[in-house]
This record gives C-alpha cells, sequence and structure tokens, in this order.
C-alpha cells in the first residue's frame, strides 16, 4: 500500500520533535519507518497486524509509543520482546536502537515470519523472531534468566505477564510492562506474583504522547530482577491461566 512519503517524514519527523524522541531519529531511520509502515499495511490486507491503518496514527499510536520504551532500554542491552505480534515494540526498538540485541517471541509462526521478514527488509541485524511460548522458554536453560530486559505490550495482565516474562530475566534486569487504563488495578493484583517470581515493583510512569491531533497516555510498569526465579516457575500455560499467582 502506497502512501504520500513526503507528508509522512514531515510528520513522523515533527511528532518525534514534540514528543522529546528526535536523537534517535536519523535520516535513515525514516527512510526504514517508510518501508515498514508500507510492508506493514501491503501485509494487513492478507492477515490482521494491527487495526490501525492511518500512517499518521500508525506514527503516534505505534512508533513513538516504541520510542518512548527505546529512549529507557540500557546501552548494549539483549531484550525479549514476549508476545511481539506485529512486531510491537521489536521492531521499531531495533530499529531505533542498533545497539541493542532483540529477540522477538510469539506462538503463532505467521507473524514470527513476518517479524523476521521485515527485519530482512529493513537491514535490522539486531532483530530476530522465534516462534514458541514464553513458558517454555523460560524453563530453557538456553533463554532462561538470560535477558537484560523483557518487554511486552498488550499480551495479558500483569498476574499472568509476570511469570511469563520475570523468568526470562537475569538477576539485575528488568521487565518493563506497556500497559492500557487498567494498569494500577493489574499492578494491585499482580503485587505477589511479582514477588514470588523474583521481582519488584521500581516505578510506574505514564507516558504521554501528542501529536497535533490526539493525546494519548500509556503506563509504563517497571519491574527489577532482584532474585533468581525459583525452579517451579513457569508453569505451564493453563496452570498460569487457571490459577495465576
Amino acid at each position: 500500500m502506497r502512501f504520500d512519503e513526503s507528508q509522512f517524514t514531515s510528520r513522523i519527523n515533527a511528532v518525534f520533535k514534540q514528543n522529546g524522541f528526535s536523537s534517535m531519529l536519523k535520516r535513515e531511520s525514516v527512510e526504514k519507518f517508510i518501508l515498514l509502515t508500507e510492508l506493514m499495511l501491503e501485509e494487513n490486507e492478507k492477515y490482521n497486524l494491527t487495526a490501525i491503518t492511518e500512517p499518521n496514527k500508525i506514527i503516534l499510536n505505534h512508533y513513538a509509543d516504541c520510542a518512548a520504551l527505546a529512549a529507557i532500554l540500557p546501552k548494549g542491552a539483549r531484550i525479549a520482546d514476549v508476545g511481539c505480534g506485529a512486531g510491537f515494540p521489536s521492531l521499531p526498538i531495533a530499529l531505533l536502537r542498533p545497539d541493542l540485541t532483540v529477540i522477538g517471541i510469539d506462538s503463532t509462526a505467521k507473524r514470527v515470519a513476518y517479524v523476521n521478514e521485515a527485519a530482512k527488509r529493513l537491514g535490522l541485524l539486531n532483530l530476530t523472531a522465534i516462534a514458541g511460548r514464553a513458558e517454555d522458554l523460560g524453563i530453557d536453560p538456553k533463554y532462561r534468566e538470560s535477558f537484560d530486559v523483557a518487554v511486552a505490550r498488550a499480551v495479558a495482565a500483569m498476574r499472568v505477564l509476570s511469570e511469563l516474562c520475570l523468568p526470562l530475566v537475569k538477576v539485575g534486569g528488568k521487565f518493563i510492562a506497556m500497559k492500557g487504563k487498567n494498569a494500577q488495578f493489574e499492578l494491585s493484583e499482580a503485587k505477589r506474583a511479582i514477588a514470588t517470581l523474583g521481582g519488584k515493583i521500581s516505578a510506574t510512569d505514564d507516558i504521554r504522547l501528542s501529536d497535533p491531533d490526539e493525546e494519548l497516555i500509556h503506563p509504563l510498569i517497571i519491574i527489577d530482577k532482584k532474585i533468581k526465579t525459583p525452579s517451579a516457575y513457569p508453569r505451564p500455560f493453563a496452570k498460569i491461566s487457571k490459577k495465576p499467582l
């Protein structure tokens, strides 16, 4: 699907500047965001990747939103994007932060194939997506407690998400959840789970993003990994979902 590239370029530069992300947005980055948008809209016609298909809205709701996360990730970190779906946040953070090593994790093979194809077309050598379930990778010695940061965007409630993500994070690392309007309620429910899995709530921030047409407020929950996750976790997903910690 084609769109006005000149208008898109002006818009993304303006939105990133307005929200304080200009330093991450190089000329090459803009060109890659154009390619990513074209690819996403093209593939979206085959199977549903995103409900947001208007380029201006994609810039604010997807790209600027992920830039807010990219801005706080540690330099040179190894990142797990749990439930990477259509590549958010993995594709934008890999694009904006070439110093990161990003592993996208999703149980849907088609979406993993799309993320890998997008990374290939954009020349993102720092991003690989794998087909698998986080609860299985969390007990695999190759992945368990091997990541500096695990991130997740709109995947599951915090009680469930904590058991999927914290086992992947090394002690001293972080689990960052990009949440919606029920963030504080979910967090209050998840306190026991977070502590059981070796985490401690570090911060909850409301990320405020705006463009000329709208303003968004997206809560960000940051959990520090303080101690190793007990070997009993993560449990099989049926148990996680049926009886969350």
